[in-house]
């Protein structure tokens, strides 16, 4: 760094935004080069000047951010008229944001002197909805009467809170878990009680709290019409003010703002990659691509080739250890990340050249786009591990409440009435590492949803249940798909229809039982049903009470007129097949061994003949014969 005989170069360091730190390096240099003592005075007051500004410049920053976000805030309550409207938005924005399953309100009632529920959002149970609590009892009455937030992972263990028959009732009713209630306050009063619950027990975070505390002091205001249009004005008052101000400094950072908010608001109306992608072009202009992690195309707008891969690698790890955008040849690279964690980059190639504010759009472009791929991975993951959980109570044995199954089924869309089939993936999809296991089970979880069906882990191995009744079709096409996917052979076994809670266990079964079998007999890497396999197909489902029917059925079909006649008349036809099968289809041989004569072997079988068919010693028909005599012989181990 070369000494400088003025102070300027603060003002450079003031430009560029530089951290506090790096003020010290010119004071270090002119030490360094041996200033006088009054040069070093000077360069140490404008220092302390330039720190001032410094900080009073990110003061502001801050303060625009607190006011775009109270503005946007203010912008959504304004448009509605309702106070109902406005409560059940602020409740169900308080539900989005914290990701929980319920969220509610309720209301001090001053004349009864205690608090009522008033909304709801994702609540199920009319008897929670219905609630009343006294000051002071369950959580809420104790956030009512002291107006102090409290938080509780596990509200039906908690101590701390005086548990009433009506107040546990309605929350176990409703099957709450986890519960954060935060004071509704106008000035000094509390007039009621903001919630966010869960079903299943989970912490809730300092900066949840604080969100929810934030949205309850909104709802108090919507409540409060005089107070809210004050302060709403008050607000946009000093919002145009600040915004006055930046303009007047800076129109670029205005436009990367109103760039940063689009985007955001694309994704908050639930567009995807290529809805950001269109938008940052048509403020930069030129072509984007967005990748995933592992290089993958996400999104493409315009004309633009994808980089080689070591091109990208490198631009990405940049990226990541300047914190900035960078470029490299026409090209610009901005990484996606989220803490450490690598999800992909943006790759810009402009049509003009990028300025600062430029920049900064594409790194905020960035910034979505981490938010966007990470809000898909966690709805995937929540609707996988709703799917998956339901699934494994299905095929669970004994069979918990079917009712109550049809109703988690419908609240996912799937009709456990209509016909369905399953299919068992083979451990041959999993290579040696976990994450290989994970991808099948997530391309599982993605086909099966795509279909209208289910998908689960179960004791290591997974399955699916499909919409549909042909079993060996959506075998083939699971064995198919995933092959590809995973680039190994995959075997699936599956079996159905079924149709109703109680079968899919049995169901489940069968499929496991027809997977094992395509293994044994040498059919790994296809996909088959139980039905498909024949005899074998048929043995495998060959347990318990509607298999012992399936067994029965084939008896009949195949041999049972031999049987009968048997029956009636006293014959041994029956024994005569078996000894005639057994020595191999010669006659002499099994006269031998029934003891009579050859001319009575002969006899017999022809009879057999016009009991079973002339064409009963065809080798496909044989064949049934004497799978069908043996497991006569199983059924009837006395005679």
């Amino acid at each position: 760094m070369s000494v400088m005989s003025s102070p300027v170069e603060f003002l450079e360091l003031l430009a560029r935004e530089a951290a506090a730190v790096e003020f010290e390096g010119p004071l270090v240099a002119a030490r360094a080069a041996g200033l006088p003592a009054d040069r070093l005075a000077e360069l140490e007051q404008a220092k302390v000047v330039a720190l001032r500004v410094r900080a009073l410049l990110a003061r502001r920053r801050r303060r625009e951010t607190e006011l775009s976000g109270l503005y946007d805030t203010a912008s959504d309550l304004a448009g509605l008229r309702d106070l109902d409207d406005v409560l059940h938005a602020i409740v169900h924005r308080a539900r989005i944001l914290l990701g929980t399953d319920v969220a509610y309100m309720t209301l001090n009632d001053e004349e009864r002197g205690d608090t009522y529920m008033r909304v709801t959002d994702g609540s199920i149970s009319a008897r929670f909805q219905r609630l009343r609590l006294e000051l002071g009892d369950g959580l809420g009455g104790l956030v009512a009467q002291t107006g102090t937030p409290y938080v509780t992972s596990n509200y039906q263990e908690d101590e701390r809170f005086r548990h009433t028959g009506e107040i546990d009732g309605g929350v176990g009713e409703e099957g709450l878990v986890a519960i954060l209630g935060v004071p509704l306050r106008l000035g000094s009063s509390v007039i009621g009680v903001l919630y966010a619950a869960n079903r299943s027990a989970r912490p809730f975070a300092r900066e949840e709290v604080a969100l929810l505390v934030s949205l309850a002091a909104h709802a108090a205001v919507a409540i409060d019409t005089a107070r809210l249009l004050a302060e709403t004005r008050a607000a946009l008052a000093e919002l145009s003010a600040a915004n006055s101000t930046i303009r007047a400094h800076s129109s670029s950072v205005e436009r990367a703002a109103a760039a940063h908010d689009r985007m955001t608001a694309l994704v908050v109306r639930g567009g995807g990659m290529e809805d950001v992608a269109a938008a940052v072009t048509e403020v930069l202009g030129g072509a984007l691509l967005a990748l995933d992690a592992e290089g993958r195309r996400l999104a493409r707008v315009g004309e633009i080739e994808e980089p080689d891969r070591a091109d990208i690698v490198e631009a990405v790890a940049a990226s990541r250890t300047e914190g900035r955008s960078v470029r490299r040849g026409p090209l610009w690279y901005a990484a996606v990340v989220a803490g450490a964690e690598n999800l992909g980059a943006l790759v810009l190639r402009p049509d003009d050249e990028l300025v600062d504010a430029d920049q900064r759009i594409l790194e905020r472009a960035a910034l979505v786009t981490a938010l966007l791929l990470l809000f898909r991975r966690t709805v995937a993951e929540a609707e996988g591990r709703v799917r998956g959980e339901l699934l494994d109570d299905l095929i669970a044995r004994p069979l918990r409440d079917a009712d109550a199954l049809r109703a988690r089924a419908r609240r996912i869309g799937v009709d456990l009435d209509a016909p369905h089939v399953l299919v068992a993936v083979g451990d041959d999809a999993f290579a040696e590492t976990g994450s290989a296991r994970q991808r099948v089970l997530s391309w599982a979880t993605t086909y099966a949803s795509t279909r209208g069906g289910l998908a689960a882990a179960r004791d290591g191995r997974v399955v699916l249940m499909l919409p549909g009744r042909d079993a060996g079709g959506a075998a083939r096409a699971v064995a198919r798909d995933l092959s590809r996917v995973t680039g190994r052979p995959v075997t699936a076994g599956a079996s159905g229809p079924s149709t109703g809670p109680a079968s899919l266990a049995v169901t489940f079964a069968e499929a496991e039982r027809c997977l094992s079998a395509l293994g044994a007999l040498g059919r790994a890497g296809q996909g088959a049903s139980t039905a498909e396999l024949g005899f074998v197909g048929l043995l495998l489902g060959a347990v318990g009470d509607a298999g012992d029917r399936d067994v029965a059925g084939f008896l009949t079909a195949t041999v049972g007129p031999v049987v009968d006649y048997d029956a009636r008349r006293g014959t041994a036809l029956v024994k005569t097949l078996e000894a005639y099968f057994g020595v191999g289809g010669s006659l002499a041989r099994a006269a031998e061994q029934l003891h009579v004569h050859v001319n009575t072997v002969t006899q017999r079988l022809e009879r057999v003949g016009q009991l079973l068919g002339a064409d009963w010693q065809r080798p496909d028909r044989a064949l049934e014969v004497q799978l069908a005599l043996r497991l006569h012989r199983l059924r009837t181990p006395t005679r």
